[in-house]
């Protein structure tokens, strides 16, 4: 039985492992391809392309991205998802999660100082746009506006 409870704990630490990847490709998915698609907003003259909520929470997003390559703290979801393979009994990969799927998918190597600056470079251009294009406040109170 104690086989078994441990291949049903190693299942679960191997599910959860896979829940915090999916998890951070969306974060990473949301800040990347989010700077895509507001770019697209400001073109075409959107106007949810000035939302506070989507922007703010765009930028937070990337500037934490940025300050944790700044304080060279290693992302707290690769931490995460690397204890959780490591307690399914799965080989686990070293480094930074953007870093090592770079590495996979383009055979990428560099100093961890290199994504650094391009997590930096791309901040930039997010606070850049955030600039360029600001959120805009609503007014929710429409009883302050004076009739005709």
């Amino acid at each position: 039985m104690a086989d078994g409870q441990s291949g049903m704990n190693a299942l679960l630490y191997r599910l959860a492992a896979d829940v915090v990847v999916a998890a951070h490709v969306a974060y990473v998915a949301f800040v990347v391809l989010g700077l895509v698609v507001i770019w697209w907003g400001i073109a075409r003259k959107r106007p949810w392309v000035r939302s506070p909520l989507l922007r703010y929470t765009h930028l937070a997003m990337i500037l934490i991205v940025v300050g944790e390559a700044w304080a060279g703290i290693a992302c707290p979801l690769t931490t995460w998802e690397q204890w959780l393979r490591e307690q399914a009994g799965q080989v686990s990969y070293r480094g930074d999660f953007l870093a090592t799927w770079l590495h996979e998918l383009l055979f990428f190597e560099a100093p961890p100082w290199v994504f650094t600056v391009a997590y930096s470079l791309f901040g930039l251009l997010v606070i850049a746009t955030f600039i360029a294009a600001p959120p805009i406040r609503r007014s929710r109170d429409l009883s302050s506006r004076t009739s005709p």
